[in-house]
């Protein structure tokens, strides 16, 4: 079994830093979660452990058993937040998965895999070169180098294809992969290597229930066979796996002392009663209070009509397979009304969503009609646009400005990415407006890319907000976030709600996290 020990480590980068020396240690049988608000100093202590940072003072020392070298290469493999939204090997738009010259381009889910697997020497069955050969594949010592490219027999013996129900996304590119499919893909690309240690962040997130109890499960298997130690990091503080034995915690960069399980559940905190866990009453008035727009839906006629979503008889092939999504889907969303969209990963929620927000170049070939106009007679993408707030998984893995903060939530006013328009003061006052209340305005001048996961979706949800949307589309809005600012963003989601004519479509695989407005669903 492996030891990791960290002591008295203070890292080199200027900023972030711990406020105090981090001590950590991964004892033999330990399976750890490290648990801690967003922005709260998580990703850092992994850094240090898996030595992404330098250490400016202190120690790490890793022990991996008789016989294997102490090092993180080959022994530590870590699953980032960014890896579950779907990191690429080349740079990546949000509308690539929709246009098809650019979405040939990207490689089929099996070739990525395959190469992956090649790159640590190890072959799809987990075997190295050597071991392959041993064991009578009839692999050349090329052929078992390549990870099985030359043998999709031995490719697809693996029973974790089966696990994370693989074998259906093989043939698919990679840049299709919904948010959950690509946490499938990345966690079964990373286990396959049978390392000593993982480290997962947030591996439940974009799941759907079934795949989340299927991981579950997964993971008490490898606990059971004591080949593999897990550290993993979650944002949900209410929840700690049955399989974890001990709880480090992390809050305002500085690295708690470890705890049993058993000691950090009986001392968990009411989250529905923790200050920080609700939007203050005054805030919740002033959204309330926010003037409404007047918008008339005019129809072709010249008619008023309260629909502002319209989809008629909508089916999609998908490329390069023979399936076809959504199979005659006629659905309607009047004014006023709060929707919620479920369906399992892959069932093509995202893609609908696409169609009505005009990313996907197919709507205009689709009977779709937004606020009484029919797609594809005469207006800009910028027209539907500027009516509708949006987040998602994938514009989150697509956003990669690096601009301060309350830039990122201004590029909300125009719809683009990046901000391309100087805002007047009033406007600058609208984003910090909608920063304070997301608890974000402190970080109004840090650079996005330097903030945590959490506290860019923070931004990307204010930036979805800071236009006062009549039409909020939000797919997985929680997505990453710890318990106190998903109980927060519930409560902005419920305060913007009981605001007269204002639409809502939502998209979640946690019931729990659906607002009470909510009345109608449309299950894919």
């Amino acid at each position: 079994m492996s030891k990791i020990t960290l002591t008295d480590a203070l890292g080199r980068l200027p900023q972030p830093k711990m406020l105090a020396p981090a001590n950590f240690q991964l004892g033999e049988g330990e399976h750890i979660a490290i648990m801690g608000p967003n922005g709260g100093g998580k990703s850092h202590l992994i850094d240090l452990l898996t030595g992404k940072i330098l250490l400016m003072q202190g120690t790490l020392e890793y022990d991996f058993g008789p016989g294997v070298k102490p090092s993180a290469y080959g022994n530590i493999v870590q699953l980032t937040f960014e890896d579950a939204l779907g990191s690429v090997e080349k740079p990546y738009y949000f509308q690539q998965r929709f246009n098809s010259q650019d979405r040939d381009e990207s490689p089929l889910v099996s070739t990525v895999l395959k190469r992956a697997l090649a790159s640590g020497n190890v072959s799809a069955t987990g075997l190295s070169a050597d071991e392959a050969r041993a064991a009578g594949h009839g692999l050349t010592e090329a052929e078992a180098r390549a990870a099985g490219a030359e043998d999709d027999s031995e490719f697809l013996s693996n029973p974790l294809l089966d696990t994370f129900m693989m074998r259906d996304l093989l043939q698919k590119r990679m840049v299709l992969l919904s948010s959950g499919e690509m946490r499938r893909y990345q966690l079964f690309k990373y286990l396959i290597k049978r390392p000593k240690v993982l480290i997962v962040d947030n591996p439940f997130i974009g799941l759907d229930a079934p795949m989340r109890d299927q991981l579950n499960r997964f993971f008490q298997q490898l606990v059971d066979s004591r080949e593999v130690q897990i550290i993993m990091v979650l944002s949900m503080l209410d929840w700690v796996p049955d399989y974890i034995t001990h709880v480090v915690q992390v809050d305002r960069m500085t690295v708690e002392e470890k705890q049993t399980r058993q000691a950090y559940l009986e001392h968990l905190p009411d989250f529905s009663q923790a200050p920080m866990s609700h939007l203050s009453a005054d805030l919740t008035a002033q959204i309330i209070a926010l003037p409404v727009q007047e918008m008339a839906n005019l129809t072709a006629d010249g008619s008023v009509t309260d629909e502002v979503i319209s989809i008629r008889n909508l089916s999609l092939p998908l490329p390069d397979t023979d399936r076809v999504l959504y199979g005659g889907l006629n659905w309607t969303v009047r004014r006023g009304e709060k929707w919620a969209l479920q369906g399992r990963n892959g069932a093509g929620k995202s893609t609908l969503l696409s169609l009505i927000c005009a990313d996907h170049p197919a709507a205009y070939a689709c009977d779709i009609s937004l606020f009484g106009r029919r797609r594809g007679t005469g207006e800009s993408i910028w027209e539907i646009k500027k009516h509708i707030g949006f987040v998602s998984p994938e514009f989150h893995r697509a956003y990669k400005e690096n601009r301060p903060a309350v830039d990122i939530v201004a590029s909300g006013l125009h719809d683009s990415v990046g901000l391309y328009k100087r805002p007047r003061p009033e406007q600058i006052d609208t984003c910090l407006f909608w920063m304070r209340v997301f608890g974000i305005d402190a970080l109004k001048g840090r650079p996005f890319l330097s903030l945590s996961a959490g506290e860019q979706r923070l931004c990307l949800l204010a930036r979805a907000f800071v236009k006062d949307p009549a039409l909020l589309i939000l797919d997985e809005p929680l997505h990453g976030l710890d318990t106190y600012r998903r109980n927060l963003v519930r409560d902005v989601i419920a305060a913007f709600c009981r605001r007269p004519d204002k639409t809502l479509v939502m998209v979640t695989h946690y019931v729990e996290e659906l607002p009470v407005q909510i009345t109608q669903c449309l299950k894919l």
